[in-house]
Order: structure tokens, then sequence, then C-alpha cells
């Protein structure tokens, strides 16, 4: 059991340790940056209805301060009618940096982001931990994450 330990620390290090301590956000946030990398996410109310109305979509994302009443009840109606999972995010500014609609400067800091009130993973990418952080909070949750 000893050895054990001794392998894990010598092989992961310090990047285990954050790895376990995902948040749920965090999880979201690096699971749409991969299906961003490899293709598989719809941002905008055109790609992501199309996405749910063709039963693509695997998970959905829509802003609270969406300022759009119909847009937010039609995201809704059809991730309800699909059976996609919908997870509220804060604001739109913070999904659209999320969804890769920014520019990186120097430093590594998101400029220039433009506000996203939605979007869908249709493909998730690798099966990462924080995939699996998310999909176990979603099956806690259900669909009731209102």
């Amino acid at each position: 059991m000893a050895d054990e330990d001794e392998v894990m620390e010598e092989g992961e290090g310090g990047a285990e340790v954050e790895v376990q301590e995902l948040s749920v956000i965090d999880a979201l946030k690096e699971v749409l940056k991969k299906a961003l990398i490899h293709g598989g996410l719809r941002r905008g109310l055109r790609e992501v209805a199309k996405a749910l109305d063709s039963r693509q979509a695997k998970l959905c994302c829509l802003a609270k301060d969406c300022d759009n009443a119909e847009y937010s009840r039609l995201v809704r109606a059809l991730c309800d009618e699909s059976g996609v999972n919908l997870i509220m995010v804060d604001e739109g500014k913070q999904l659209g940096e999320w969804a890769g609609l920014c520019k990186i400067d120097r430093d590594g800091e998101a400029t220039k982001v433009v506000r996203c009130s939605a979007a869908a993973v249709v493909e998730f990418g690798e099966d990462t931990h924080a995939l699996a952080v998310l999909l176990d909070y979603l099956k806690t949750q259900g669909s009731t994450d209102d």
C-alpha cells in the first residue's frame, strides 16, 4: 500500500490532487474546452436548436442572464423534448469565454469576450476526469437543474 502511494506521488505529482478536487463549474469549463477542440461544440441559438432538434446534443448550457424570454423557453423546451441535460451558467460572457468566443492575449487572459447565451455539446471528445465529474453531477441532479 505504501509502495502504491509513492508511485502515485512520483508519477502524477500535484496534478492528482487538483484533479480530484474539481468543482462542477471547472469540470464544465474543461468539458466545453475539450468539445471545442474536437469539433463537438455548438454555439448560438441556431446551431444549438439544430443540434437539439436533430437529437445530436448530449449536453446543453444556457446563460441565466439571457435577456430574451422566448430564447430561453425555446432552448428549455427543446432540451425537455429531446431529454438533454440543461446546465444554467451565471453569465453569457462567461459561457462565451468557455465556448471559445474570445481572443487570448500574451498573458493568457481572455479579451474581447463575446456573449453567448446557449451552447450544446454534440461530441465530448476525450473521456477525462472532468467529464466524469460532470456526468456524476448530472446523474445526482437529474434534469431539475433550473
